[in-house]
């Protein structure tokens, strides 16, 4: 009486239905119990008489959600095609369908099985990739390793493990490998000297927080993170801004992740399974850079007169690293004329960086809508690598940080354990506010 009135004041008195009522095909009638029952089709089959003829019901009633959770529970968590095969079986619910999926959704359960995490919407690409300046005036940084060495050449050598420090210009993808001997404090900040005496000093350095170094040992993973003050001590008195990305968020950091990738994929060629010396693998790493350094930064012209594509190393020395030297040239044009020529090929570098590479950057190659929104006092599970979704924590957020387009992609977690700064890829929603508080 409450889904149907008007179809039940029609079958109380023995008329016919409108040919708009949602139940005509059904073809429905009132029970001995003044239920309404499907008529149906199976009158001649020696099925029993609730599923000949199941009881109606509106999807969007309180009573038909009840017992979709109950029938949910009863088959062990069942999907929606079950549940709403099981239900059918005395009671016919409109929409049934669509009620069956939004209760396995709404299953806490299920939800921590599937441990479905968010994708915020791929974000804007900061002021340091877009703006033009000098190489290597923002960095980002990370470790791979650890490489195997021999500590000296001939009989009775002993293996040592080496490890690459990667830094990489956030504008023009120019790279710059160093070998670190060891994870000590003070073995990086040598490195990051040696970085600063070859390069320049940079104005800000970004790097994670040590949980996402690729192939790196346990110690690796807490490297960065045991140190960070240290480093920002050494950096804030050079005068160099350090900036660490949340942890667990390697794509806060893609750049610098796929530069490791490419430098890897050559190392590991050349390397194979023998073991060089330190001299040895500090010329290979430089000898990877240069390669990498001449990579072409966007896709070459269709022009038949453009032969020389842009690569990191056009910034750097105004050609690519592994170019051959250019025949030597005997001008008698004045100094001043001569220093505005080189000016002017400086400057040209810069404007097909402009012209040719920013706009490869336009497009979002993933993550091209948002597919997160939560607010703050949802609940929600940390996503945790090594163990099963069940054992994840649960926490409720505590606080969220919207980026420039206000969309949020890193939020405060406050757990039983204390509170954690995650981002939205590693936490998996459970209940909204309205739902847990009901």
């Amino acid at each position: 009486m409450q889904s149907f009135p008007l179809e039940y004041k029609l079958l109380q008195g023995k008329k016919s239905l409108s040919s708009k009522s949602k139940l005509l095909n059904l073809s429905p009638f009132i029970d001995n119990d003044g239920l309404i029952r499907v008529g149906g089709r199976l009158k001649s089959s020696n099925y029993t008489y609730d599923k000949i003829h199941p009881i109606l019901l509106d999807s969007s009633h309180q009573i038909s959600k009840l017992l979709f959770k109950y029938e949910h529970i009863r088959n062990m968590h069942a999907g929606p095609q079950l549940l709403l095969a099981t239900i059918r079986q005395t009671i016919w619910p409109i929409k049934g369908r669509h009620l069956a999926r939004t209760t396995v959704n709404n299953c806490v359960r299920c939800k921590r099985v599937q441990g479905h995490t968010l994708f915020p919407k791929m974000g804007e690409l900061p002021t340091q990739r877009i703006t033009p300046d000098f190489p290597f005036n923002s960095v980002g940084i990370d470790m791979a390793g650890p490489f195997y060495i021999v500590n000296r050449k001939g009989r009775g050598a002993k293996l040592l493990k080496c490890y690459l420090c990667l830094f990489v210009c956030l504008r023009y993808k120019c790279l710059h490998l160093e070998a670190v001997s060891d994870l000590t404090k003070e073995a990086f900040i040598m490195t990051l000297e040696r970085f600063v005496s070859r390069r320049g000093r940079p104005a800000e350095i970004f790097s994670d927080n040590g949980r996402n170094f690729v192939g790196a040992s346990k110690q690796l993973n807490t490297y960065i993170e045991n140190f960070s003050n240290a480093l920002s001590d050494f950096t804030a008195q050079a005068n160099i801004k350090f900036i660490f990305t949340p942890s667990y968020a390697p794509h806060f950091g893609g750049i610098w992740e796929a530069g490791v990738k490419s430098a890897k994929h050559h190392i590991r060629r050349v390397m194979g399974n023998s073991h060089l010396t330190f001299e040895e693998i500090t010329t290979l790493f430089a000898q990877v850079e240069a390669i990498l350094n001449s990579r072409p930064l966007c896709p070459l012209s269709s022009s038949p007169d453009d032969f020389l594509f842009l690569s990191p190393g056009h910034f750097l020395i105004g050609r690519p690293l592994n170019a051959l030297p250019s025949a030597s040239c005997d001008s008698k044009e004045p100094q001043v004329k001569r220093y505005e020529r080189l000016e002017q090929i400086r400057q040209h570098f810069w404007s097909r960086w402009q012209n040719e590479y920013i706009c490869e950057l336009q497009t979002r190659t993933k993550w091209k809508s948002n597919m997160a929104a939560l607010k703050v006092g949802d609940l929600v599970l940390l996503k945790e690598d090594s163990i099963s979704p069940l054992c994840w924590r649960t926490g409720r957020i505590l606080r969220l940080f919207p980026g420039p387009d206000g969309i949020s992609r890193v939020a405060d977690v406050n757990t039983i354990a204390g509170c954690y700064r995650r981002p939205l890829v590693r936490l998996c929603p459970l209940l909204n506010e309205e739902e847990s508080t009901s």
